[in-house]
């Protein structure tokens, strides 16, 4: 089975609990996962509960200066000169993965810090050669943990994955910011496109987000409550699939994986 999933938003709207849950329940049903976190703020590993103490051993690919430099021919941050564009990338993922809870296989693709991030430099070439090996050429299902832009998705990556999930909360900016998602997704040529409304906590907020939804032409996944239980899990730096697996939250993010498997059999 390999299906390829997307999840994007504007920080702090709890996209990164949606990518890790999933990631999760998808390794509970036996299947082989890789979750991506393709997030500058790198907090992917929280939500599918592997040790602080394991992540600071962790080198983002892209901070990695010797691998980069052996895979494209130049360092980062080396000014002006010529580099591979297609490094090879094959063997990296299983170089470097950390396996999680349910087996899940965490790679962290880190973030480009050099002043024009979004260039084309060695670090960028690499991860953007990795994301699209991980997408096209590898079997697994793989859970892609975005940063908002979604830049590091190319447009050969972006035609091959099979869903991207926009997680919103109710308000404008957030909602302002997945039209901008949405058109270059489409423009990439991302097959399948979802919305899912997060911290939702009374029927104004439901009826916005139902609004919003069809304002933008994207079917609403799933709405999921503010729930307490969410918070509390990040307050103890506990997963919230381990802290609060019975939440309301939680038996929403099930639901999406459900209505994934339906809309992508």
């Amino acid at each position: 089975m390999g299906l390829k999933i997307a999840v994007a938003g504007k920080g702090g709207v709890g996209k990164t609990t949606v990518a890790g849950s999933l990631a999760r329940l998808f390794g509970r049903d036996g299947l082989s996962v890789f979750a991506i976190d393709a997030d500058p703020s790198m907090n992917l590993y929280k939500a599918l509960g592997i040790p602080s103490e394991t992540m600071k051993k962790i080198t983002p690919i892209s901070e990695m200066h010797d691998l980069v430099e052996e895979r494209t021919g130049a360092r980062p941050g080396s000014s002006g000169g010529v580099f591979i564009l297609n490094p090879k990338v094959s063997d990296i993922p299983d170089r470097f993965k950390v396996t999680g809870p349910d087996n899940v296989q965490l790679l962290v693709m880190g973030t480009v810090t050099q002043p024009s991030g979004g260039c084309l430099c060695p670090s960028n070439s690499l991860v953007r050669a990795l994301m699209s090996h991980l997408v096209l050429k590898r079997d697994e299902v793989v859970v892609l943990d975005m940063v908002a832009g979604i830049e590091h998705l190319g447009r050969g990556t972006a035609k091959a994955v099979d869903a991207m999930i926009i997680v919103v909360e109710p308000g404008s900016r957030s909602l302002d910011l997945a039209g901008r998602i949405k058109e270059l997704a489409e423009g990439l040529g991302v097959k399948k496109l979802f919305i899912v409304g997060n911290k939702v906590s009374d029927d104004e907020e439901v009826k916005f987000l139902q609004k919003a939804s069809k304002d933008l032409g994207l079917e609403l996944l799933a709405m999921i409550p503010f729930d307490r239980e969410i918070a509390k899990a990040d307050l103890r730096d506990n997963a919230p699939l381990d802290f609060a697996p019975e939440s309301e939250a939680m038996k929403q993010i099930i639901k999406i994986k459900k209505r994934l498997e339906q809309e992508l059999a």
